[in-house]
C-alpha cells in the first residue's frame, strides 16, 4: 500500500466507502420498506378479523358457527396462505384454507378488545404473522369470551422484501458509480495544487524560477513557504561555499607565481632537472585552480543566464578564422536562430572555444558546427575530418593535462567538460568516420 500513489489511494479509499454506505443504505432502505408492508399487512390483517367477527351467529343447533365467510378467496384454498381461527365456548372454528390444522396461539391473557400479534408455525411449516383479539360475546350470542385470530403466510412480505432490493440493485450501482466518479473528479481537482508544486520545482531545476511563490491554496502554501525558506537558505550555504573556494583558488595563484619565478632562477643557475619538477608540479597546481576558478564562475552566475548559441559560435569564429588553423579550413555551420541556452554567454563561450579549437588544431579540411533543440535541451555537435583518436583514449583524453599531440596545454576539454557539468549538461567524444565529434548538450531556455 505504501507504494501506490496518493491519488490512487483516495480513489480506493473513496470507492470502499461509497460502496460501504450504498450497501448499508440498501440494506437500510430495504428493513423500512419490510416495515411497511408489514405494518400494512396487519392493518389487512386487522380489516379481516373484523369481518370474521362480524359474521360469527348462533346455528339452529345453538353452537357458534361463522355464517358469512371473508370475500378473500384464500380462506377456501387449503393451506391458501390466509387463515382465520375462533376458540369459544370449548370449542375451535377454523378457516377452510386450514384443513385440520390448528394454530398454534399463545396462552397469553387477552383484555377485552385487545390485539397481539404473534409470530408462528402454520400449516406445512408456513412462518405466519397472526393478529389475535379477545372479545366478549353480546347478549344475543350467549356471553361468554372468544378469541380470534387471522394470520398470513410471511413467505410473502419475505418476498416482496427481496424484490425491492432486486428493483433497488441497479439504481444503487448507478449511484455508486457517479458517487465513485465524483469523488475521483474530487481528489483530482484537491491535487492539482500538488502537480502545480511539481512543475515549478521543474522550472527551478531548470532555471525559470528561482521560487515557488505564493499562489497556492491555503493547506498547500505552508509547504510551499518551506521549500522556499529552504532555497533561500540553500542558496546562502553554496554561495559562501563558492566564496571560500574562490578566495581559495586566487590566494593560491600568488603563490604559484612565486614557485614559478622560483623555477627560473634554478634554471638560471643551472639546476634545469630541479627546475623542470617545480614547473611540473606548478603546472598541475595551477591546472586545479583553473578548473576550480571556471566551475565557480558558473556556479556563481546561476541558471538565470541565457545566450544565444548562433551569436556564440559566430564571435568565436570569427577569431578563430583570423589563425593559422582556421584560416585554412572550410567551417560549415547549420545553427537556427532561437537556440538559447541556459547559461552565460562568456562560459558558453569558454566551453565552445575549447572543443571548436581542438577541432581546428586536428582537422585536415572541414569542421561542422550543427545545433537542434531536443525536447527541453539544445544539442551541439562539433566534428572535425582529422585523423581522430582511438576510441579506448577518449575517456582518457578528458582527464585534466591529458591532450592528444604535444600542442596546448590539455586543459581545454578538461575545463570545457567542467563548465558544461555545472550548468547541468553533459559532454561526449566519440570517433566520427573520419575525425572526431564533440556532442555537446545543455538546459534550454525560452527565448523570451
Amino acid at each position: 500500500m505504501t507504494r501506490l500513489s496518493l491519488r490512487l489511494r483516495l480513489a480506493l479509499a473513496g470507492a470502499v466507502a461509497v460502496t460501504l454506505a450504498i450497501v448499508v443504505s440498501s440494506l437500510g432502505l430495504a428493513a423500512l420498506f419490510g416495515a411497511h408492508v408489514e405494518r400494512r399487512a396487519l392493518a389487512e390483517l386487522s380489516v379481516q378479523l373484523d369481518q370474521v367477527l362480524a359474521g360469527v351467529e348462533r346455528g339452529t343447533d345453538g353452537a357458534l358457527e361463522l355464517a358469512t365467510d371473508p370475500a378473500d378467496p384464500r380462506f377456501r384454498r387449503v393451506y391458501g396462505g390466509l387463515y382465520w381461527q375462533i376458540a369459544a365456548e370449548g370449542q375451535v372454528l377454523r378457516s377452510r384454507s386450514l384443513w385440520d390444522y390448528e394454530i398454534p396461539l399463545p396462552a397469553d391473557t387477552l383484555g377485552d378488545g385487545a390485539e397481539h400479534v404473534h409470530t408462528l408455525v402454520g400449516p406445512v411449516d408456513q412462518p405466519l404473522l397472526a393478529i389475535e383479539r379477545s372479545v366478549t360475546l353480546p347478549a344475543r350470542l350467549g356471553g361468554g369470551v372468544m378469541r380470534a385470530a387471522v394470520a398470513m403466510d410471511r413467505t410473502a412480505l419475505a418476498v416482496a422484501r427481496a424484490d425491492f432490493l432486486r428493483d433497488l440493485a441497479p439504481y444503487s450501482a448507478v449511484l455508486a458509480a457517479a458517487l465513485i466518479a465524483a469523488g475521483w473528479a474530487q481528489i483530482a481537482v484537491g491535487l492539482r495544487p500538488l502537480g502545480a508544486i511539481r512543475a515549478r520545482v521543474a522550472d527551478i531545476r531548470s532555471g525559470r524560477e528561482r521560487r515557488l511563490g505564493a499562489d497556492f491554496p491555503a493547506e498547500v502554501q505552508p509547504l510551499a513557504a518551506e521549500v522556499d525558506d529552504l532555497l533561500a537558505a540553500r542558496e546562502q550555504e553554496v554561495e559562501r561555499a563558492r566564496t571560500r573556494a574562490g578566495d581559495l583558488a586566487h590566494g593560491l595563484k600568488t603563490p604559484l607565481q612565486a614557485l614559478m619565478g622560483e623555477a627560473g632562477r634554478l634554471r638560471a643557475g643551472g639546476r634545469g632537472a630541479a627546475a623542470d619538477a617545480v614547473e611540473e608540479i606548478a603546472c598541475a597546481m595551477r591546472a586545479h585552480v583553473d578548473r576550480e576558478l571556471a566551475r565557480t564562475r558558473v556556479a556563481m552566475r546561476g541558471r538565470q543566464a541565457r545566450a544565444d548559441l548562433a551569436d556564440a559560435v559566430a564571435g568565436l569564429l570569427r577569431v578563430i578564422r583570423r589563425t593559422e588553423d582556421g584560416a585554412r579550413l572550410d567551417w560549415r555551420v547549420d545553427l537556427p536562430e532561437g537556440l538559447i541556452a541556459a547559461a552565460d554567454s562568456a562560459d558558453l563561450s569558454e566551453a565552445l572555444g575549447a572543443l571548436i579549437e581542438n577541432a581546428a588544431r586536428h582537422a585536415r579540411s572541414c569542421v561542422e558546427i550543427a545545433g537542434r533543440p531536443s525536447g527541453q535541451q539544445i544539442e551541439i555537435v562539433i566534428r572535425d575530418d582529422g585523423p581522430g583518436i582511438a576510441p579506448d583514449r577518449i575517456e582518457a583524453l578528458m582527464a585534466r593535462g591529458a591532450r592528444a599531440d604535444t600542442r596546448g596545454s590539455g586543459l581545454g576539454l578538461a575545463i570545457a567538460r567542467d563548465i558544461v557539468e555545472a550548468l547541468d549538461g553533459t559532454l561526449d567524444l566519440s570517433a566520427a568516420d573520419p575525425g572526431l565529434a564533440a556532442l555537446l548538450t545543455l538546459p534550454g531556455a525560452d527565448p523570451s
